[in-house]
């Protein structure tokens, strides 16, 4: 039987049609009637309804893919922080309209219904975010491809700030189902670990076929979500992968009545995909860990192999058909699983699985710092995966050989090059085992590129230049400004037509616009708008009262030394020593947002949360303040919680020290919805000063040639400290006990770190330069006419910086793919 002769019902999308799909949906699959349904019976039967409208994409798309045998991507990414889906859906099927009105008929709020799903808690920051935003681009632009991940039962932790602190609870986001997801028993792999190798009988050379035996097995079980693109009939998929046991219980020991140790080993295998990210700062968490980075590569590379070898009988257009994207370092493991399957299971020969290896990885590096790039122990890698490490050891031991062939006997080259850091406790580079096997390493901007090559890549850059590029990153304008704003959308649409959702350079159009009275008056209410929601989140959750005249100054993003929240407070804190000096002075009313979740083994990083609620509790508090100053806090940071807070903001705080944030897209986001940008000359802070202009931002600090002057000198913070007096009773304050009441100590490390200890992201260099900008934001913005034209000016420079431009530069110049070709008639549309 064809898909043509087999008959079902096509669903329809008008309010009638979608009414009684709803209908259906909360009788037969919910299982309620309307009399007795909650908010969440009813946004789980309008999420069938609506992801009924997907599938016939989706499976015309998947049939297209393989009838036109076009080249897919994988990409591979331990995180995907993709938000809510149901109003994502809305917006790619255009159907907000429809879904509305149908709800409103039954007596439904669409908002209170939004409000009960959860944000899916398969990431934590940028990285996994910007994975989100791929993965859509992809769909839009028609690029055949797939995300791979973990199906995170409790993924990150639920962030609670009591008493000022830090508290992790679970995140149990799957507590009331996932409508979104298609369960596949039958799609499972067996994920290996631990066991020894054998050689293969025949096989004497030294890079040869293997047999991996005596191992403890997981079962990798997958979970299919529809990533729709915008604008066009195509969709991709994102597969997260749940760990299973391969056996559910001991059935003999729960006889005997030893019911714990009769699930004991059903339990230690599917914690592999309970939690993102486990404390890794204990020998367990570390190995968990790993096992989590083993389970996804391995499945996601039997799965692909499988799918390939569906339209082909042999490897030799593995190369042609396939491209595996590293995101980050995390799933460098399938480069040695890809090996591991072409020559232990599929009998390829070690020179022709390494070309194809090759050929078909590439690998987006995030960061410049040492200490991130993620290396393992050789005694961890050689317990829990003994044939991936044998393979490392091989690929390493002809690399070096090649390298010595070359350069002679250089061994320091060699000692640097090595897949294995031999100094100290042995442990494999995975980040060079990524460029190892990459034709492709990209950095996510132009100043992170070049400072990929010019350091922590320096010596592959020499031997293989060809390989390393840029592809700054990108955010969709789908999700953060049609879907988060929709006051400045549809003041867009009205003034430029609705194109830029899938081309943002049309934002140029708004260039002449920014010295239009009418359309500047329009742009600050439709922010005024934004603030007001925020104020009404802020009250209704945490009981504070923020006046929406005030300037929004907001810096959201995860807690980290290096984004430098902590010079944040500093200037919150000198800006609260002037009012108290200068009560009647003529001062900017400012309300200063953080939000961001830390590791929760990060204790400096839980402290600075501890110290900026203190900090607000005392402002907040402080009647001579009044309206000019708050501090506030919001808990639990999430994708759904950014929407509301990125189009609120005046003012978006991107500080970090130059040469240590990668890219960032949190600034792009905001400039995208109007908010001016203060920050330094870091990560693609210095492409959106060449967008935007820059006379349209506030850039301060030390450049990254000068931070690595300062610190090539002997950076000496107590320098600083000593000479500027102002500076000098704002850590004083810290270290004093000024919001510290009771507990003076408190943050002396806070102290210690800053003045004694190094400073070692130049905060205290940077200060006087970042008070001096402020003072220039304010006088900006007692010029509301004058800030809103530049706020404009802002979002019209933004084109660059659209997602579907970066996949786009992905696919012509690393994957080498082509669009799928949908005719119209292969779906209902």
């Amino acid at each position: 039987m064809t898909i043509e002769e087999f008959a079902y019902d096509h669903p329809d999308r008008d309010v009638a049609a979608f009414k009684r799909a709803v209908a259906n949906k909360l009788i037969y699959t919910v299982g309620k009637d309307p009399v007795a349904a909650s908010q969440d019976d009813w946004l789980h039967a309008t999420a069938a309804a609506v992801r009924d409208q997907l599938v016939e994409r989706w499976m015309a798309t998947t049939r297209a893919n393989y009838k036109q045998d076009l080249k897919r991507v994988y990409y591979l990414s331990m995180e995907f922080l993709i938000g809510r889906t149901f109003t994502n859906a809305l917006l790619a099927l255009e159907l907000l309209g429809t879904v509305k009105q149908a709800l409103a008929d039954f007596g439904v709020d669409i908002e209170a219904v939004t409000e009960r799903e959860p944000d899916a808690a398969l990431g934590n920051g940028g990285l996994g975010r910007l994975a989100a935003c791929f993965l859509d681009s992809m769909a839009t632009l028609g690029v055949p491809g797939m995300g791979y991940g973990i199906r995170y039962e409790y993924g990150m932790f639920r962030q609670r700030i009591v008493d000022g602190q830090q508290l992790e609870t679970p995140d149990y986001w799957l507590t009331r189902g996932n409508p979104w997801e298609f369960q596949r028993p039958e799609v499972n792999y067996r994920v290996r670990f631990g066991g020894r190798v054998q050689k293969r009988d025949g096989h004497g050379e030294p890079y040869g076929a293997a047999h991996w035996v005596d191992t403890h097995d997981v079962l990798a079980v997958a979970y299919d979500t529809i990533i729709p693109g915008y604008g066009t009939q195509a969709t991709n998929t994102l597969r997260l992968w749940s760990a299973r046991a391969t056996e559910e219980i001991d059935l003999s020991a729960f006889n005997r009545g030893n019911y714990m140790a009769a699930v004991e080993s059903k339990n230690h295998s599917e914690n592999v995909s309970r939690v993102l990210y486990p404390d890794d700062s204990t020998p367990s968490g570390r190995e968990l860990r790993l096992h989590q980075e083993y389970f996804f590569c391995s499945a996601s590379v039997q799965d692909l192999v499988r799918r390939y070898l569906r339209t082909h009988t042999n490897f030799d257009k593995l190369p042609d058909k396939v491209s595996i994207h590293l995101n980050d370092t995390h799933p460098v493991l399938a480069v040695p699983e890809l090996m591991r399957l072409l020559l232990d299971e599929h009998n390829l020969p070690w020179d022709t699985a390494w070309a194809h290896t090759q050929k078909v990885f590439s690998y987006t590096n995030h960061t410049l710092m040492h200490e991130a790039l993620e290396t393992w122990p050789v005694e961890m890698m050689g317990r829990i995966l003994p044939r991936h490490l044998q393979i490392i050891y091989d690929l390493n031991a002809r690399f070096l050989a090649s390298v010595a062939q070359k350069y002679g006997g250089d061994h320091e080259l060699m000692r640097r090059l090595s897949l294995v850091d031999e100094s100290g406790e042995r442990r494999v580079r995975m980040a060079y085992v990524a460029v190892l096997a990459s034709h492709s390493i990209n950095g996510v901007s132009g100043l992170h590129s070049e400072l990929m090559k010019q350091s922590i890549f320096a010596d592959f850059a020499k031997l293989f230049p060809e390989r390393f590029n840029n592809k700054t990153n990108g955010v969709t304008p789908r999700r953060w400004l049609a879907q988060a704003n929709p006051p400045l959308a549809s003041l867009l649409d009205a003034r430029i037509g609705r194109g830029w959702r899938r081309d943002l350079n049309q934002l140029q159009a708004l260039k002449p616009m920014a010295a239009q009275p009418p359309f500047v008056r329009a742009f600050r209410h439709a922010k005024r708008e934004n603030k007001l929601r925020l104020a009404n989140w802020v009250e209704q959750h945490m009981g504070i009262v923020l006046d929406t005249d005030a300037m929004f100054d907001v810096q959201v993003k995860r807690m980290h030394e290096y984004k430098r929240q902590l010079l944040n407070v500093l200037h919150v804190i000198t800006r609260y020593h002037r009012i108290l000096d200068e009560p009647d002075a003529p001062h900017v009313p400012r309300v200063v947002v953080f939000a961001g979740k830390a590791a929760s083994a990060y204790a400096m990083a839980k402290m600075v949360i501890r110290l900026i609620n203190d900090v607000g509790a005392v402002i907040n508090n402080d009647e001579r303040v009044g309206k000019l100053l708050k501090v506030v806090f919001l808990p639990n940071y999430s994708v759904s919680l950014a929407e509301v807070i990125m189009p609120a903001a005046d003012l978006s705080e991107q500080i970090s020290t130059a040469g240590t944030e990668a890219s960032g897209t949190g600034n792009m986001k905001f400039a995208l919805n109007g908010a001016l940008t203060i920050g330094t000359l870091d990560g693609a802070n210095v492409e959106m000063q060449q967008n935007v202009g820059a006379e349209n931002i506030f850039i301060f600090g030390h450049t990254t040639p000068e931070v690595a002057d300062i610190r090539a000198q002997g950076y000496q913070p107590r320098d600083y400290y000593d000479n500027d007096i102002e500076l000098r009773r704002v850590l004083d304050a810290i270290r004093d006990g000024e919001f510290s009441h009771g507990e003076p100590a408190r943050y002396q490390q806070v102290f210690d770190t800053l003045v004694n200890w190094g400073d070692n992201y130049l905060l205290l260099a940077d200060y006087a330069s970042y008070i001096e900008m402020q003072e220039k934001v304010d006088a900006l913005y007692r010029d509301s006419d004058a800030w809103t034209r530049m706020a404009i000016l802002n979002v019209a420079g933004m084109g660059a910086f659209s997602s579907d431009r970066t996949i786009a530069e992905y696919s012509h110049d690393i994957w080498h793919t082509k669009p799928v070709t949908l005719p119209a008639h292969d779906i209902r549309t």
